[in-house]
């Protein structure tokens, strides 16, 4: 089934290319692995690198999550997926406060979508 992308363009689903990752802390990605979601619980940063490139390689996940507080060690990676109309990912809160991060880069999509800060406060 084909899928539209933010920018209008049709990519076609592959069969693989349809399940759902969940990259953080134990605490937090074995809930989501209850919904039936891939969980992949990491320790650290250089852990959650390793698992995020083996992951985006795959071809097989059209949305990853990742807990903010991987954010940081992932950044330079994530940012290579935010155009991208294949695979999105998407920052969530873990088990710590929330940072904001997850708020902050749906901010800057629906700006570059519809050119204005539309989520002002």
């Amino acid at each position: 089934m084909p899928i539209k992308s933010e920018k209008g363009c049709v990519v076609p689903m592959r069969k693989e290319h349809t399940k759902i990752g969940v990259l953080g802390d134990r605490a937090t990605v074995m809930g989501f692995a209850a919904l039936g979601l891939s969980a992949y619980p990491v320790e650290d940063g250089a852990e959650a690198l390793r698992v995020f490139r083996r992951m985006t390689r795959s071809d097989r996940y059209a949305i990853i999550y990742v807990t903010e507080d991987l954010f940081a060690p992932l950044a330079q990676e994530i940012s290579k997926y935010k155009d991208k109309a294949d695979t999105a990912v998407i920052v969530i809160p873990g088990r710590e406060a929330s940072k904001g991060l997850g708020l902050s880069a749906l901010k800057q999509a629906v700006e570059r979508a519809v050119g204005i800060d539309i989520l002002a406060e």
